[in-house]
Parts: C-alpha cells; sequence; structure tokens
C-alpha cells in the first residue's frame, strides 16, 4: 500500500478486515484450533477477498507484526541452544540442499506439465519466459521474493506468486493441524531447554528491547535485505539472548496481535482474481506442495531418528513454508522455536543467494534438457 494514497476509505477497509480478522481469532480460539490468532484472520481474510469484499492490509501493521514475531522469536537463541544448533550444522546443510532439490523438482514437473499450454492462446509466452515461470514457482522461498525475481527474469508474475500463495497456504494449515494431531494422539513432551530465556514481561526492559530490535529492521532496511522488520529485530534480539542480556519476555497480547497482523497480510494476497488464475496450473500445484510437505516430513522423521530431537520439531524444520509461519506454529504449539528457525532461516538465505544465480547460469541456458 502507498502510504501517500493512504485515503480515509482505505483506514476504514483496514479497520474492518482487522475487526473481522479479530472476531474469527476469537472463534478459533473458542474451538480450539491451532494457532488460532493466525489461522483464523488468515481463513476470514482470504475468504472475504475471494468473495470480492473491500479487504485490506497495511504495510505499517504487517512490518509491526514481523518485528514482533521476529523479537520474540530471537529470545529462544540461549547460549545453550546456540551451542545445540551449532552441533546441527550438518542436519541444517542437508536441509538446505534438499530444499533446492525439491523445488528444482517440482519447478520442473510444472513445466513438463504445463509448458505446452503457457505456449499457445492469448497469454502465450517464449519457451525462457514458461521455463523461468515454473522454474520460480518450484523454488521453496518467500512469495514476494520469488516474484521479484520471476519478474526480471521475464516469467508470468501472476502464476509465480499465485504458486507460492497456494503452497503457503497449504502448510500454514495442514501442518499446524497435524501437529496438533500429533499432540493428541502422540504426545509432544516439551523440552525447557528450548524455551525461551526470559519468560516475564517487564519495564523498562521491554522498550529496551523493542528499540534495539527496532535499530535492526532499520538498518536491515537500509541496506533492502529480505524481509527487514523480521530478519533484523530477530538478529538483533538473537545476539542480545546469546549475550545473557535478557531484558523482557514478549507479553502473550502482544504475540497474538502480531500473529493476526501477519495472519491478514497472507489473506489479502487472495484477491478475486485470484479464482480465474490458470486452474489446471493451480491443481497442479496444490498436488506438487502436498507431494513437497510428504517428502519434507518423511526427511524431517529420519533427521529426528539421528539427532534424537522430536520428529515434530524437525518436521516444522524442513516444511516448504515460511520463517514465520513455521516458527509461530512451533511457538505456540512449544516444538523447538530455535531449531525450526534456524533451519527455515538458513534455507531462505540460501535460496535467495543461489536460486536466481543458479537460473542464469546453469538452468535457462539448458532449458529442460
Amino acid at each position: 500500500m502507498n502510504r501517500l494514497n493512504f485515503s480515509g476509505r482505505d483506514a476504514l477497509q483496514v479497520t474492518l478486515t482487522l475487526a473481522v480478522a479479530w472476531c474469527t481469532a476469537l472463534l478459533c480460539q473458542w474451538l480450539r484450533t491451532p494457532i488460532p490468532w493466525m489461522i483464523g484472520p488468515m481463513l476470514a481474510t482470504a475468504a472475504c477477498s475471494l468473495a470480492g469484499w473491500p479487504t485490506r492490509s497495511a504495510d505499517g501493521l504487517r512490518n509491526l507484526g514481523q518485528w514482533t514475531i521476529g523479537t520474540a522469536l530471537g529470545l529462544y537463541f540461549t547460549p545453550q541452544v546456540g551451542e545445540l544448533v551449532l552441533s546441527l550444522w550438518w542436519a541444517i546443510v542437508l536441509g538446505i540442499v534438499w530444499a533446492l532439490a525439491l523445488g528444482y523438482g517440482f519447478g520442473l514437473w510444472l513445466h513438463r506439465r504445463h509448458a505446452d499450454q503457457l505456449m499457445q492462446g492469448a497469454t502465450a509466452h517464449t519457451a525462457q519466459a514458461v521455463r523461468a515461470t515454473s522454474y520460480f514457482s518450484g523454488a521453496i522461498g518467500g512469495a514476494s521474493e520469488m516474484t521479484l525475481l520471476a519478474e526480471r527474469a521475464g516469467a508470468r508474475t501472476d502464476l509465480v506468486a499465485a504458486a507460492h500463495s497456494m503452497r503457503l497456504l497449504l502448510v500454514v494449515i495442514l501442518l499446524p493441524f497435524g501437529m496438533q494431531w500429533f499432540q493428541a494422539h502422540w504426545g509432544l513432551h516439551v523440552n525447557t531447554a528450548l524455551l525461551p530465556g526470559p519468560r516475564v514481561a517487564q519495564w523498562p526492559g521491554l522498550l529496551w528491547l523493542a528499540l534495539a530490535t527496532g535499530v535492526g529492521a532499520l538498518v536491515m532496511r537500509a541496506f533492502k535485505r529480505a524481509n527487514p522488520w523480521f530478519m533484523g529485530a530477530m538478529t538483533v534480539s538473537m545476539a542480545l539472548t546469546l549475550s545473557g542480556q535478557q531484558w523482557s519476555a514478549i507479553p502473550t497480547e502482544l504475540s497474538n496481535a502480531a500473529q493476526l497482523l501477519i495472519g491478514i497480510s497472507l489473506g489479502v494476497r487472495f484477491q478475486r482474481e485470484f479464482i480465474h488464475t490458470a486452474p489446471q496450473w493451480m491443481l497442479s500445484v496444490v498436488i506438487g506442495s502436498l507431494l513437497m510437505m510428504l517428502a519434507s516430513a518423511v526427511l524431517g522423521w529420519g533427521l529426528a531418528e539421528v539427532t534424537g530431537l522430536h520428529p515434530a520439531t524437525l518436521i516444522l524444520g524442513t516444511a516448504p513454508g515460511g520463517i514465520a509461519e513455521m516458527a509461530i506454529t512451533a511457538k505456540v504449539l512449544e516444538l523447538g522455536v530455535p531449531v525450526v528457525t534456524a533451519f527455515q532461516v538458513c534455507r531462505l538465505v540460501t535460496v535467495l543467494l543461489i536460486v536466481s544465480p543458479l537460473y542464469n547460469g546453469w538452468v535457462a541456458p539448458r532449458g529442460v534438457d
């Protein structure tokens, strides 16, 4: 949203969207659904958007949500946890290689299924543009970042954005419910060593924490890094906790509000035009996303057998979702937030650094051969 064009009508739409999201979050909380403060707002906002209602997410509120969640996640990285994460370096590297290979395979499958269709009709594209579309649609990275890289490569950005939005929606819905089922039938034994350092919100520590992480976010933004309000805040919070500084925990109410804002920002992606976006393409995305989730769950379970960590933790760590969404799931269900975050952050950074050079240097020249 362009702040310069933010009108009274925009403010009303943002307010109404917040009201609908809040009511839905309370309903999901009453129904005892997993992570109700994110799933409820996301589904309600998506449903209203698809119905053509004027939903809206304000950039400032979304950034505030990412800032809060990033700060909260960094508080889990105590010195003891830092040692544990470092000892898992080989598993994290394996997870990165797995994600790159899985994303490449998914993109190749999309290309073989839909290349002819995309090169015909009124929206026909060149063979190179079609290959770029399938490649960046399959890559397991952030939706906005992959869409931007796809645009630079001349791909159909509508299909790329739709593919990532659908994959994220499926992961955010299915995995928390799967974890909840797991908890009910198998039990999830919380490792207290993986809980956050400071567990009580206190003043003025909360103010110092907010100021420090806010500076980190602004520095990341100045250097034009991806997700600056999330990554910058988490990096500073993590550094403080690793150094033994424990100023304050994040109040539960503030964390819930942040999840609500992030849920809204995910839901508004599903505008009415989304329904008409290449139905066959979207069906392939759904099938492929489900298969990737299953394959990643098998990998996570296998890593759990080797490392001795709980399978739920490593399933979330290797899941083809977003950092914030998977970490929020781990946080709410107390499933090893630092391990999940380390896996997801390292994967995202590596994908952002490698996926575009890999396309330009190897995929584009070779085509699908």
